[in-house]
């Protein structure tokens, strides 16, 4: 009957319909899934792209003939990292270099040899004992003490320095962290070595000279005094503790500290302090060379007074170059500023040395 087939034809109308939508999801979604939407492909294609230089930079084409080329510290063209710093063993260094105190004497090409004073042998670089600074006292032993007592000497110097540090105006206002910081043993330190005033300036100094030598023993300042004595007339006061550089082979770098004796007798003092007890060698002071005219430099436009004189580029053959050797009876080495040109050791082996002017 008509009342059964119409209802019929219209659910299989409706199913049909129904199953032409789902196929049709399906297909979309799969296209969706198999074929990338168009701002997909834009954003994988801006990432993919070359990204352009700023407006402000032009692009430099490598193998360009007129680009430049990166800059290289010197020994990058030729040697390696270790052996552009070549760390050694400084104790095994100095035992390879010879004293050479018997060394010829080394002329200028622009000395005045009409003119100039010859410096007389055996006068450029003169050895000196602790023990002769105070001969009258009896049984003091300080050379022995100095050379083979090891915190004896760390005491001495750390003391110096403290009292040194905590009397010079320069330093009063640093704060604790910088005090600490510049008294490190690995550190240089420079002051005044005078100690001339009514109180005793050099209190720790004389703690420890007393603490190691006894009651008989001179004051910190009695003991700065007498070295600093040494360097003759019209000083400078100037006084450095100098540490330099360890565990590295370093060229030489030649100069004169003022290229000047303002008194004629005027000197500097070095007083050595060796790396270990017992020590007899090289690397301790400075390197010296001695020269056969006194080699003085005046005042102009272009070097002021007691401003160094370096001689920049100068090469001197090893024959010239004295080593002065520390040991016991030879812990201090002086030299008048005129009669040789010095440089720090090229292989240094010490705690410090100790510079009085």
């Amino acid at each position: 009957p008509l009342s059964i087939i119409y209802p019929w034809r219209i659910l299989q109308h409706y199913l049909c319909i129904m199953h032409s939508v789902s196929i049709a999801t399906i297909l979309i979604f799969a296209y969706g899934a198999i074929i990338p939407s168009t701002s997909g492909f834009a954003a994988r294609d801006a990432s993919s792209r070359t990204r352009r230089p700023p407006p402000n930079r032009t692009r430099r084409n490598p193998s360009s003939s007129s680009s430049p080329k990166p800059k290289r510290a010197p020994h990058q063209f030729d040697h390696t990292k270790e052996e552009a710093r070549p760390f050694l063993d400084n104790n095994l260094a100095v035992k390879e270099q010879l004293v050479n105190d018997d060394a010829p004497e080394y002329t200028f090409e622009d000395d005045d040899t009409e003119q100039a004073t010859i410096i007389p042998d055996g006068t450029h670089l003169v050895y000196f004992s602790l023990d002769e600074l105070f001969p009258n006292i009896a049984d003091l032993g300080f050379s022995h003490k100095f050379c083979t007592d090891g915190k004896f000497r760390d005491d001495l110097r750390n003391s110096m320095r403290e009292d040194i540090f905590d009397s010079t105006p320069a330093y009063e206002n640093l704060p604790a962290k910088a005090r600490k910081i510049l008294l490190l043993p690995d550190s240089s330190l420079q002051g005044s070595w005078t100690c001339r005033d009514e109180t005793l300036r050099m209190k720790k100094l004389t703690e420890v000279l007393n603490h190691h030598l006894g009651e008989q023993s001179p004051t910190g300042d009695e003991f700065m005094e007498a070295i600093g004595s040494l360097c003759g007339s019209e000083p400078s006061y100037h006084w450095i503790d100098i540490v330099g550089v360890m565990n590295r082979r370093i060229p030489h770098s030649w100069h004169q500290d003022t290229g000047r004796s303002r008194g004629g007798d005027t000197k500097t003092v070095l007083l050595g302090f060796p790396k270990e007890d017992n020590y007899s060698g090289v690397g301790v002071f400075s390197h010296a060379v001695k020269l056969k005219y006194e080699k003085r430099r005046v005042s102009s436009k272009e070097h002021a007074l007691d401003d160094p004189v370096v001689y920049s580029g100068l090469k001197i053959d090893d024959e010239y170059i004295v080593r002065p050797q520390f040991e016991q009876g030879k812990e201090i080495v002086m030299f008048r500023d005129v009669d040789v040109i010095h440089s720090s050791p090229d292989v240094a082996y010490r705690s410090s040395v100790m510079r009085y002017m």
